[in-house]
């Protein structure tokens, strides 16, 4: 490998770091990571989706990871392997820059009150606000701009985007004849081991109990999650969604962008949510749900509309 901003592999080295077998040449160097559309000389690539194989032909890669060899006359080298798209994941750390602050420093503008503790290696990025009683693991980074209120405590080896806001107030308010009176907070949030939390991330502290995120999740962007939540392991929630209060998820579950989960519902492991779905029900049985229908021409879809009404009824 070269300097710090050029980085340079052996197509040997990335076998041995992918666990794959070379077909061509294996004195080849890799400089950079690319789709296949963009790559260039001295590029990899992967192709993980049968229905990109005719790009082999037109792309300018020098090697790609695949499942299996595809016939091209090009002179390109396959790296052959079991799973290209988790290949491409560990190629990507890496071409994967250093984070452009230091570790274990903290830098300006940053608030940490007195009673926060900060574990070995943790990383506090510019204009970071840090509250009373917060925890944050070793390893942890915690990029630009983000905010923890009093009570968040966040695992080992995580990583929080710039502007997510975590532990904020959940939104509980009981209605009464001189209007909406507050009801106070009084939870924490407990987030676990290996989780990321996409920019611009709100997560709310619990109102009596706990907001508990659990190991290995990870989020996309801007995503909400109300008080009370607990959220299993190893779950993966896409941008804009937004789960209500009280809901309680199990393991492994996954939901497309732009859907929603209302409030106090169950939901069991191994649950996958399609994308600009609304859960109103709890969910006792593993699988695939969606509850949108893709776009069509407006007159195909006022079809489907009544035929879904008459079914309803």
């Amino acid at each position: 490998m070269s300097g710090s901003k050029k980085k340079q592999f052996s197509i040997k080295y990335i076998s041995e770091y992918i666990d794959a077998s070379i077909d061509g040449d294996v004195d080849l160097e890799i400089n950079k990571i690319s789709t296949i559309e963009d790559a260039e000389h001295g590029s990899i690539t992967f192709l993980a989706n049968s229905k990109y194989n005719k790009l082999i032909d037109t792309t300018k890669a020098s090697a790609v990871v695949v499942k299996s060899k595809i016939k091209t006359n090009k002179k390109i080298t396959f790296l052959v392997c079991e799973d290209p798209y988790l290949a491409y994941a560990k190629i990507s750390k890496l071409f994967s820059n250093e984070e452009d602050f230091n570790r274990g420093m903290i830098k300006n503008n940053t608030f940490i009150h007195d009673s926060a503790v900060l574990k070995d290696g943790s990383v506090i990025g510019p204009n970071v606000f840090i509250g009373e009683n917060c925890i944050i693991g070793d390893n942890t980074v915690i990029y630009p701009n983000t905010t923890l209120l009093r009570d968040v405590s966040i695992g080992d080896n995580c990583k929080i985007y710039p502007n997510a806001i975590l532990g904020s107030d959940g939104f509980g308010f009981a209605p009464s004849k001189d209007g909406y009176k507050k009801i106070e907070q009084l939870g924490s949030l407990v987030i676990g081991d290996n989780v990321e939390v996409g920019a611009g991330c709100t997560i709310d502290r619990g109102a009596i109990s706990d907001t508990i995120i659990g190991n290995g999740v990870i989020l996309d962007n801007q995503v909400h999650i109300a008080h009370n939540v607990r959220l299993g392991n190893n779950s993966a929630i896409a941008a804009s969604c937004a789960i209500a209060g009280s809901t309680k998820i199990g393991k492994n579950f996954k939901m497309g962008g732009l859907s929603g989960v209302l409030g106090h519902l169950e939901i069991c492991d191994d649950v996958t949510v399609g994308a600009h779905t609304l859960i109103t029900k709890s969910i006792k049985s593993p699988g695939n749900y969606i509850g949108i229908m893709p776009a069509q021409h407006y007159s195909n879809w006022s079809k489907s509309a009544v035929f879904i009404k008459k079914r309803g009824k």
